[in-house]
């Protein structure tokens, strides 16, 4: 038999050498695709055109701008009471006026027409009242005659039952002679009674009648004087001094009962009127204070008036002036303000920039200590002003930021200041 042979092993076995080979070949190319991913991600940009800004904690202020337009301190707007056809104009639009001028007036048929016959019918009616006054008059005579004339007979009576009762004593005269005078007596007692009881009645009837018509008289006037003072509303009058600053009313124009016709102004004084994003509606309230410049200096305003009503997704608010008011202000003039929000509160602060309007404040680029590196930076913003953001999350005091336009960047995670 032949000795057996040793066999050595193959140092490096070929399955070996696949394994090595296929983890060399995904190490080269996760690190490619790392490295072409980085090159991708990664911008240069030149610092000079940048805006960087420094984080800072200070006091914060929330308030908006808000445009705001110059109004007389006080407007009487012009709605007339009454209806009518235009008759006469006697002021323009534009003229000075004092309270009570006339400025217009207004012809009414239907009014002259109904006051006449209300005239007509108060005429009857005090006729009527003066008819029936006499008539009691007169009855209260006849009651009065008629009265008298029961009470003497029945005086008269009386003493005969009194001188009969004594002669029947005597036996002078039969108890049926007395008898007969004394009936008579006492018949005429109770008519006497019953006539009196019956003159009351009629005549607290007769009153009442009187005094219905007295009323009715009375209600007449009263409508007649309002009636009249229709009449007299037919002349427009100036309710206040100042400023006829608008007329529309032609001759011969019809105007409706409570139609807007013209406006004064009162000249003594100004108030701003603002339009406000239906977005603060719940977080305006009165003596909210706002400020603007003006010729150079800063003038204050405080809200006296809110308007609910929403429309085109605003309301309104009336502000007045803090102290003296602007020289040179005029009505129309439009002034732009910055109204606060809330109280002053310290906080964490960015300054507003352009970036805002690509990130929607959800990121930034945050700059590293060497200030050459800038990484994307979640962050989370609450409120804000025109000047800058509340940070509530993502920054911190002393960072630097990039706050200009990101438009150019692109989606880049990193950018590179050269």
């Amino acid at each position: 038999m032949g000795m057996d042979r040793t066999i050595k092993k193959k140092k490096w076995p070929l399955k070996r050498i696949a394994v090595y080979a296929a983890a060399g070949v995904f190490i080269i190319v996760v690190l490619y695709v790392f490295l072409f991913k980085m090159s991708k991600s990664t911008l240069n940009v030149q610092a000079e055109r940048l805006t960087i800004s420094t984080v800072t904690k200070g006091p914060f202020q929330e308030y908006i701008p808000v445009q705001g337009e110059v109004l007389p301190i006080y407007t009487h707007y012009l709605d007339p009471l009454e209806g009518g056809i235009v008759e006469e104009i006697y002021l323009e639009a534009g003229s000075m006026v004092n309270k009570g001028d006339q400025i217009l007036k207004l012809a009414n048929t239907n009014l002259i027409i109904d006051i006449m016959w209300r005239e007509a019918e108060l005429f009857r009616a005090s006729d009527n009242l003066r008819g029936t006054r006499l008539s009691m008059e007169q009855y209260k005579l006849l009651l009065s005659k008629e009265l008298v004339d029961i009470e003497s007979r029945l005086q008269k009576q009386k003493r005969v039952y009194e001188r009969y009762n004594e002669l029947v004593k005597d036996d002078l005269i039969s108890q049926h002679e007395f008898e007969l005078e004394k009936d008579q007596y006492e018949y005429l007692l109770k008519l006497n009674e019953l006539t009196i009881e019956s003159q009351k009645t009629d005549l607290m009837f007769r009153q009442a009648q009187v005094e219905a018509l007295e009323d009715s008289l009375e209600r007449m006037q009263s409508n007649l004087v309002v009636l009249k003072q229709k009449q007299d509303n037919l002349t427009v009058k100036a309710p206040i001094s100042g400023q006829l600053t608008s007329l529309r009313a032609k001759i011969g124009e019809s105007i409706s009962p409570g139609q807007r016709i013209g406006q004064i102004d009162m000249l003594e004084g100004f108030r701003v009127r603002a339009g406000i994003d239906e977005h603060y509606i719940a977080r305006i309230e009165k003596d909210r204070t706002g400020k603007f410049d003006f010729a150079g200096n800063t003038y204050k305003l405080v809200v006296s008036r809110i308007y609910p009503e929403v429309q085109d997704n605003r309301f309104e608010v009336d502000m007045e002036f803090v102290g003296k008011q602007p020289e040179g202000i005029r009505r129309g003039m439009t002034l732009h303000i910055s109204l606060e929000l809330g109280d002053i509160a310290e906080a964490i602060l960015l300054p507003r920039g352009g970036f805002y309007q690509t990130t929607g404040g959800n990121w930034v680029y945050l700059l590293d200590e060497s200030g050459s590196i800038a990484t994307k930076q979640r962050i989370r913003l609450n409120r804000y002003n025109p000047e800058a953001f509340e940070v509530i999350e993502g920054l911190k005091p002393g960072d630097k930021v990039i706050t200009s336009s990101y438009e150019s960047f692109g989606n880049m995670e990193r950018l590179v200041l050269k």
